[in-house]
């Protein structure tokens, strides 16, 4: 398991330092989008922070966030086991990255100085059929996690009842409330379900599938592709400096829900969506 364990280090890494290419490439349309200006300057500063990070394998962001693992594992391998492999893995990539030390007890308010705590890193297993060992890796920020918003509808303040064009309310909501504080241009994941943690989970998970993934029930693809033209026209742009560019993409996904409740879940990502997979077997 020592090769699970370096391997669980060098995927911190590359998560830290360099964005996945489809996230990189929206950005770059972005920049190419925007009128001269200081949104069009906020995201060539982006875009040369980004190169510069990938160059000298130096974090793209001081804020290297909370470590969530999406984790499908084989039957045959103790859970456990894993996550008392990625736990010493944290700590080796806490010092070796590095990453900033962001586990803080909340009784004693002392920071464990290397991402390790209860319950931290955040980890999420599902079992699989499958031979390998897939484990998926988001390093997501305060600022937007902090910008992220759950609904309960119906929704009477923002006119939101139990339908997609309630759950549409709550995006534009979200984002409109976040402004420029979670750092956009950004990208959305929304869940829609039964229960506040269960829609919670879900969102997240859309944060680690590609921006131009467009898979699934056609009316939830069309509601995508509204919002992002909605969402767009707000003009908060770049870091909320205006322009034509608040958010690059969003996911949505549902589970069957309760007769009596109907909850969406809106995460926000920054404009630096780190997140990355390895796959061992």
């Amino acid at each position: 398991m020592l090769k699970l364990k370096d391997g669980i280090v060098e995927l911190y890494r590359k998560v830290a330092t360099s964005l996945p290419s489809d996230v990189e490439n929206e950005l770059k349309k972005a920049y190419a989008a925007e009128e001269e200006g200081i949104a069009k300057e906020a995201m060539g500063v982006v875009l040369e922070n980004i190169s510069l990070a990938r160059k000298t394998s130096r974090p793209i962001c001081q804020d290297t966030g909370v470590p969530t693992f999406f984790i499908r594992v084989p039957r045959q391998l103790s859970q456990e086991e894993v996550r008392s492999i990625i736990t010493a893995a944290t700590r080796e990539a806490t010092e070796k990255v590095p990453l900033r030390p962001n586990a803080v007890d909340i009784l004693t308010d002392r920071n464990s100085g290397d991402n390790t705590g209860r319950n931290i890193p955040v980890i999420y297993f599902e079992e699989t059929g499958e031979h390998v060992l897939t484990i998926d890796l988001m390093l997501k920020g305060s600022g937007c996690e902090n910008a992220g918003q759950t609904y309960k509808l119906p929704a009477e303040e923002i006119g939101a009842q139990r339908d997609l064009d309630g759950v549409r309310k709550c995006v534009i909501d979200a984002v409109f409330k976040a402004q420029g504080r979670g750092c956009p241009p950004y990208t959305l994941g929304v869940g829609i379900g039964a229960t506040k943690d269960q829609v919670s989970v879900l969102a997240k998970r859309q944060l680690l599938k590609r921006i131009d993934e467009r898979t699934g029930d056609e009316r939830i693809i069309a509601l995508q592709a509204r919002l992002l033209d909605e969402l767009n026209r707000l003009g908060i742009g770049p870091l909320g400096f205006g322009g034509k560019t608040t958010v690059i993409g969003l996911n949505i996904d549902y589970n069957h829900r309760h007769p009596a409740s109907y909850f969406v879940d809106v995460s926000v990502c920054c404009w630096a969506n780190r997140r990355g997979r390895l796959v061992w077997g």
